[in-house]
């Protein structure tokens, strides 16, 4: 049995992915986050061993691992990783996803339109 072969000079009829490939890059990111875990840990230890004045800055830390978190989802995102995407890997829905780590809007009005006191103008 023979098949038909198509002629080299025409293109396939094949339609391309609608979603293109991603190349995965391999990286060390679970070692790295248990590395993290492991400082983390004892920088707590530390803190409970009597060193009060150090939880201001313990309380920092949490405040950028939130920004960094917010940067690194918001960075995913614009390449091309959908909320769904981002959503289905935290255990959350995509609307959860969206809602905590997206970009938040502006006011919702002008902070000029309001009285000193905060009232109506």
């Amino acid at each position: 049995m023979t098949y038909a072969t198509r002629p080299a000079d025409r293109p396939s009829g094949v339609k391309k992915p609608l979603t293109p490939k991603r190349p995965y890059r391999v990286v060390e990111n679970p070692e790295y986050a248990a590395f993290l875990r492991r400082v983390i840990a004892a920088y707590s230890r530390r803190v409970a061993a009597g060193d009060i004045e150090a939880i201001p800055a313990m309380a920092a830390l949490a405040d950028h691992l939130e920004n960094a978190t917010r940067q690194a989802i918001n960075e995913l995102n614009a390449l091309g990783y959908s909320w769904a995407d981002i959503g289905m890997r935290l255990g959350i829905t995509r609307q959860g996803a969206q809602q905590r780590w997206g970009e938040t809007p502006g006011p919702a009005t002008d902070p000029s339109s309001t009285r000193d006191g905060g009232g109506c103008p």
